[in-house]
């Protein structure tokens, strides 16, 4: 593959990159996003979505439609961020070290992953083991890619088409794996828990102190809750938050136009008879109500206390 006789080798590597590396890990980052972008929706018909985004079926139209838009841009900011800096470290490994070049270009990304995850755990609270596998697997392709490419006569634009031509490729392979993923129960479609009368007895708690305690027999309690205010428009992300007093039992989906769950009824000026669904899992169950456009509202979860 001509790794073997590499300008590393030879000692006339740049610590720093030229133009034509940073067209090629351009196109080589933005070639694999539709890919990955297709395998994190297929991988998300595993997860609860609360009803948010119609089940990110509208989230998938916009981003078919504005694609050739965003894969520039996207290509760029992984090409900045992940895919240079493992290019650098793999020349700087290649120089220090023995081994391969395309091997240092293998493993390269996965510094500037744990860079990436360490920020976005400390900054979102993501998951760190995650975001480090998912950073490192994109950041993979692109630097080898561009150490590939380097050794080539190719022009700039001879590099775009022929990664274009490989995003076509990945984005087929990503989705006949998904298919078959779905298929097999590899990935298994979410399904809400059905949570029985005694399950749902307790006390519940929500962000900003919401505390609703369910007793056996229907009475309900509120402090700081989430409800739905008098002359509700859905349309809006209005709500009111309640203490009080009132009543629950349990309703059924159909009746309901969604989920299972619970009708909230509080006493008082603590607005209308709130839905609050199931969520979660049977063993972690949650309650949640979203308030607004399904696209865009606001969402409030409530989870089992101890």
């Amino acid at each position: 593959m001509g790794w073997e006789q590499t300008d590393e080798r030879r000692g006339n590597s740049r610590l720093t990159w030229a133009a034509a590396d940073l067209s090629a890990a351009a196109a080589l980052s933005g070639a694999q996003v539709p890919a990955a972008g297709l395998l994190v929706w297929i991988q998300s018909f595993s997860r609860d979505n609360y009803g948010v985004g119609n089940g990110g079926a509208l989230g998938a139209l916009c981003f078919l439609v504005f694609a050739p838009l965003l894969l520039p841009v996207l290509g760029m900011a992984q090409t900045f961020v992940l895919t240079l800096p493992s290019v650098v470290l793999a020349r700087l490994a290649g120089r220090r070290l023995r081994g391969p070049s395309w091997l240092w270009h293998l493993v390269a990304p996965v510094v500037p992953a744990l860079v990436l995850g360490g920020l976005s755990a400390l900054l979102w609270s993501w998951p760190l083991t995650t975001t480090v596998a998912v950073s490192a697997a994109l950041g993979v392709l692109p630097t080898l890619g561009v150490g590939y490419v380097r050794r080539r006569t190719w022009r700039p634009w001879g590099v775009w088409w022929r990664a274009a031509l490989g995003s076509v490729a990945l984005f087929v392979l990503a989705f006949g794996g998904g298919v078959l993923a779905t298929e097999t129960g590899l990935i298994a479609e979410y399904e809400p828990p059905k949570l029985t009368t005694a399950q749902l007895a307790g006390e519940w708690h929500g962000p900003h102190g919401a505390v609703l305690r369910l007793h056996p027999g229907g009475r309900a309690e509120a402090i700081g809750l989430p409800a739905q205010p008098p002359d509700y428009d859905w349309l809006r992300k209005e709500f009111v938050r309640c203490d009080g007093v009132g009543s629950w039992k349990p309703e059924d989906g159909e009746d309901s136009g969604g989920r299972d769950g619970i009708l909230l009824r509080l006493e008082g000026d603590c607005g209308e008879d709130t839905h609050w669904s199931f969520g979660g899992t049977t063993d972690a169950p949650e309650l949640f109500v979203l308030f607004g456009d399904p696209d865009g509202g606001t969402l409030r979860i409530l989870h089992r206390g101890a």
